[in-house]
């Protein structure tokens, strides 16, 4: 699991290798199962978690049983409930795999004893929060003004590695449409 999270910090940042076998050397390994939880809603998110296999979903439980997906992370991202994360107080969101994943965490003591002596993971750090920040203002406004079939056209055009991954009542969840719609517009698309 290890070299996948270098090659990546390798990539997408201008660590040093030193910088980023110090970064490593705080992180936890772990494997979920499909379906195994993360986080789970009342618990504080404690901890950083790198994606290197697999795909986590985080979500909330409706009054009406409902699953509503905020978002999915897949292999070379990163999954946490930040507000919770930030505040240390309890989560209202889930975690849980998906698929079998692979994941490294960094309990949130470590992770900030890292930005404090790397500016250079800081300054990615900070750069993935912005990204965050403008997919979540693209998502809301989908949400709030896209038809059914964009919203599933965005999505299929933005994860299309996804479609074949993940359970259709999953991406209906996302999408904030049911099932039925989406089954509808996948027959339609194929009908073309």
């Amino acid at each position: 699991m290890i070299p996948a999270f270098e090659n990546y910090l390798r990539h997408h940042s201008q660590l040093t290798e030193p910088e980023i076998a110090r970064i490593c050397s705080l992180a936890l390994q772990r494997k979920l199962k499909r379906n195994e939880s993360l986080l789970i809603a009342g618990e504080i998110c404690r901890h950083k978690v790198f994606i290197v296999s697999g795909v986590l979903r985080t979500y909330s439980v409706s009054g009406d049983g409902s699953e509503p997906i905020l978002q999915f992370s897949q292999e070379n991202s990163w999954a946490i409930d930040a507000e919770s994360y930030d505040q240390q107080q309890p989560s209202r969101y889930n975690i849980a795999a998906v698929e079998p994943s692979e994941v490294l965490l960094w309990h949130k003591r470590d992770f900030d004893t890292l930005l404090a002596e790397f500016p250079g993971l800081k300054k990615y750090a900070e750069q993935l929060i912005s990204r965050n920040i403008y997919i979540s203002r693209q998502r809301l406004l989908a949400a709030l003004s896209a038809t059914p079939e964009e919203k599933y056209g965005d999505f299929a055009n933005n994860y299309p590695d996804l479609l074949s991954r993940l359970p259709l009542r999953m991406i209906a969840a996302y999408l904030g449409i049911s099932l039925k719609t989406l089954t509808r517009i996948r027959h339609a698309q194929w009908a073309r």
